[in-house]
């Protein structure tokens, strides 16, 4: 008897070219301040958290629902999300649009300054929902963030409930949201900007993210996670109540180490893990992505992630 097909992991969300600029500090203005370095990569929260997802999961595993483009950033786009796994049947290249994308300034210090132009994934509407509608059935996790719009993430998240699926809302970036926008949410994950906007509370420690994520939890999502960047997470839900230390290393760009997280997260509890272990195997994904240049590029393996969590006994 042939061994049954895991269930999927679905990533609806931003497909970007990403524009990186590399330079000690932005010019002043009216100065021009050389740069040390220029590149391009693939991007977008969306696709970045498939491919963080599809370096851990495996291939075949991982499918992503959005769109690009019909230009030459489009092509260059959908193949990187190939050339990882990550199934593309289910974006749309939209010939009269332009792919979506984000300059990328990234200073002397590793910390990123990110500009975005949605191009084509502003124009995501009732087709994306339901295309993501059909993949629910054989789903385990749906990831989110709030690059498209997000009439689309949450009608899909409402069929995601529907179906069992636990839905990952990563809620990125900032935006006016409708009420009850996370009435479907199984699980909320701001960085410490979102979760003050979310609630108003300054999150600068692990004592004013547990009282952030408490609070998020008072809307009726039933586990909040808030990301402290270095210093790791605290996570709040039925059961768990506790902070998640980060993990020190040599950090030459933190562009996409919350999608990184979120890839570390999805695939975790995809595979059935327990939350506080997929917690860990997130933390092991962001901090290795902080460790090379690039966005999806600097996505790590999971023999990669397995070696450096053995490393520090997590």
């Amino acid at each position: 008897m042939s061994e049954p097909s895991k269930k999927k992991i679905v990533v609806v969300g931003g497909i970007n070219m990403d524009l990186f600029i590399n330079a000690e500090r932005f010019p002043w203005p009216g100065e021009t301040f050389e740069g040390d370095s220029f590149f391009t990569g693939g991007g977008g929260k969306g696709a970045n958290q498939a491919i963080a997802a599809a370096q851990l999961a495996g291939p075949g595993i991982v499918e992503m629902v959005g769109r690009v483009g019909g230009d030459a950033f489009g092509v260059d786009l959908l193949a990187n999300l190939q050339r990882y796994g990550v199934g593309t049947d289910s974006i749309l290249a939209v010939e009269a649009e332009a792919s979506g994308i984000a300059l990328i300034f990234i200073d002397g210090q590793g910390e990123n300054y990110v500009l975005p132009v949605y191009g084509a994934n502003a124009t995501c509407g009732q087709e994306e929902v339901e295309r993501g509608r059909k993949l629910m059935p054989n789903a385990s996790v749906l990831l989110m963030q709030q690059e498209i719009p997000t009439i689309v993430s949450s009608a899909i998240a409402k069929y995601a409930r529907e179906a069992g699926v636990t839905v990952i809302h990563d809620p990125a970036p900032v935006r006016e949201l409708p009420e009850g926008y996370f009435e479907n949410v199984s699980i909320l994950v701001p960085n410490q900007l979102e979760a003050e906007a979310l609630t108003g509370i300054g999150v600068t420690d692990a004592t004013s993210a547990r009282e952030a994520a408490h609070a998020i939890r008072g809307t009726a999502v039933p586990i909040a996670i808030v990301k402290l960047g270095a210093d790791g997470c605290y996570v709040a839900g039925d059961g768990i109540d506790e902070y998640f230390p980060g993990h020190r290393v040599d950090a030459i760009a933190t562009v996409a180490a919350g999608d990184a997280f979120a890839g570390g997260l999805a695939t975790g509890l995809a595979e059935g893990m327990e939350l506080r272990d997929a917690v860990h195997l997130a933390n092991a994904a962001g901090a290795l992505s902080v460790t090379r240049e690039g966005a999806q590029d600097s996505m790590p393996p999971r023999a990669e992630v397995q070696v450096f969590m053995e490393s520090i006994g997590s």
